[in-house]
């Protein structure tokens, strides 16, 4: 038997074939198709999964679960997305549509950050760890938590929003509507808005420059470790966690990133504890793998 496993985000439809032990047997990318009503979009991921079967000689009945990680608020329970604004998504009962084209067959919804800490939790940096934090550091700011051994799905579950706690009351807009997230302050969106006007791309720009001494780039760069660093202090006051995993495209700059991060972090923590601070393990599969493992629990 094998399981199914998609992450729908606002560029790309990523879809994955696993084994019992969630391992990728196959994997399919394509673009999300905004021009189409949900409707469509499930028909096309179900069109998806044929391919994926046919081109391993599988077929239907061999499907045990099906899981979709997504971006946006989402009630797990009954497995509607409530509002996802990047993919045009309002009250979408993505669940029952989903069943529909697999009858009988378990279906699972789970925002897509849940879902990459899911995944890193059982297979990825925060494997074994009872209470960690998972941060994706990309155009946005994903953020999902284990607590107790356990992903944390919010007292009222409706997930946590890490990227969404306030670190600056007077800080750049938000694209919530707040000013000063960490979103707003912590994300490539953050450094390629700072580094335009100094003629750098985008993010990977200004690191990149940073790292090969640019002073232009490298004031950018640190001004962005200041903001994370009191992002991620605040969370261990509150959390005190035995992990912190960073992943999405920041996280790509290796220990240019993390050794002056986690400096900062135990020099601004309460506890002053030398937090582990670890690149996420997964990348891109994160979503995927994590999808199909909410459809198994």
């Amino acid at each position: 038997m094998v399981r199914i496993g998609f992450d729908i985000g606002g560029t790309n439809i990523k879809a994955g074939l696993l084994d019992d032990g969630m391992g990728l047997l196959a994997k399919k990318i394509c673009a999300f198709p905004k021009e189409h009503c949900y409707h469509n979009i499930i028909k096309i991921m179900h069109s998806i999964v044929l391919e994926m079967l046919s081109e391993n000689n599988l077929g239907e009945a061999d499907i045990e679960s099906v899981g979709i990680a997504t971006a946006g608020m989402v009630d797990v329970a009954e497995g509607v997305i409530i509002k996802a604004h990047n993919l045009g998504f309002y009250d979408v009962p993505i669940k029952k549509e989903m069943g529909q084209y697999f009858p009988g067959t378990p279906v699972a919804v789970i925002n897509d950050a849940d879902a990459a800490t899911l995944a890193e939790f059982t297979k990825g940096a925060l494997r074994g760890c009872g209470n960690a934090i998972l941060l994706t550091l990309g155009t946005g700011i994903g953020g999902g938590m284990i607590l107790g051994g356990k992903l944390y799905n919010g007292g009222l579950s409706h997930g946590v929003e890490l990227g969404h706690v306030t670190l600056s009351l007077d800080g750049p807009p938000c694209t919530c509507g707040n000013r000063g997230c960490i979103e707003s302050l912590c994300s490539a969106t953050w450094l390629a808005n700072q580094g335009r006007p100094k003629g750098y791309g985008d993010a990977k720009a200004v690191i990149d420059a940073a790292k090969k001494g640019e002073p232009a780039a490298i004031e950018i760069f640190n001004e962005y470790i200041e903001n994370l660093s009191s992002a991620l202090a605040s969370l261990t006051a509150l959390l005190d966690p035995e992990t912190i995993a960073l992943g999405g495209g920041v996280s790509l700059a290796g220990g240019f990133l993390f050794d002056a991060l986690s400096e900062k972090v135990e020099r601004k923590s309460f506890f002053k504890y030398p937090y582990r601070i670890v690149p996420a393990h997964l990348g891109n599969d994160a979503g995927v793998i994590g999808a199909a493992l909410a459809a198994e629990s």
